[in-house]
């Protein structure tokens, strides 16, 4: 899916620095929505950009910042479609009705199992697993989860993802000569790739801190 969503985006590329960051946050909220649209095709290329400056009238690193707090702003609007669809509508619906919106029947029961087994932690570290990364926004919806720890710990997990896409893209950006879309996107998206089990798992340990103190705390209230 990336090379060819990637080889019909080029184009785009061009209108980056007179669009600015109002592509980063456009694209971002599909991406983080029902549509299945790769992150790496928009916050790599924005990584890109404002290494070299081409992004916004700010030095680098500061483009680099606001490039991914867009990202995520972008990311959390998407995940409040699914979010607020499946609470709307419910599981029954998107049973029936979900593959006319991109979601297959095996993708909302995997995904709605991977939620109901590890609870609402996995919108912070599922949204750094590619495949799960959009749905786990659904079964969230369907169980009525909170808003404000979906909210935040959707924003933490995006914001990793984000981070390290933009990173990516920052790093080449200062390294590679001239260099076409698609080949940013796919070493990009090599080097993110990388770097990711060492970060979901990072992702994991602080899971299981929360539930470590959440556990002692309640155990101290009770006493």
């Amino acid at each position: 899916m990336l090379e060819t969503i990637a080889s019909h985006l080029d184009f785009i590329a061009g209108l980056a620095p007179a669009w600015k960051f109002a592509l980063v946050f456009t694209f971002m909220a599909v991406e983080s929505s029902f549509i299945p649209f790769p992150s790496e095709v928009v916050m790599i290329p924005a990584g890109f950009l404002a290494a070299r400056g081409e992004l916004a009238a700010m030095d680098p690193a500061s483009a680099l910042v606001l490039c991914v707090a867009v990202g995520v702003a972008g990311s959390l609007v998407g995940a409040y479609v699914n979010y607020f669809l499946a609470l709307w509508v419910g599981k029954p619906f998107l049973e029936k009705y979900g593959k006319w919106l991109f979601l297959p029947p095996a993708a909302l029961e995997r995904s709605c199992e991977v939620f109901n087994r590890y609870g609402a932690a996995t919108t912070f570290v599922c949204r750094m697993v590619p495949a799960i990364r959009q749905l786990i926004s659904i079964p969230a919806g369907i169980s009525r989860m909170p808003l404000w720890s979906f909210t935040l710990f959707t924003s933490l997990g995006a914001g990793i993802w984000t981070a390290i896409l933009a990173a990516a893209g920052y790093a080449l950006g200062r390294s590679a000569g001239d260099i076409t879309y698609l080949e940013l996107c796919r070493r990009g998206r090599d080097m993110a790739m990388s770097h990711l089990p060492l970060v979901i798992g990072g992702a994991l340990l602080l899971v299981g801190l929360h539930f470590a103190i959440t556990k002692l705390v309640m155990r101290s209230r009770a006493r």
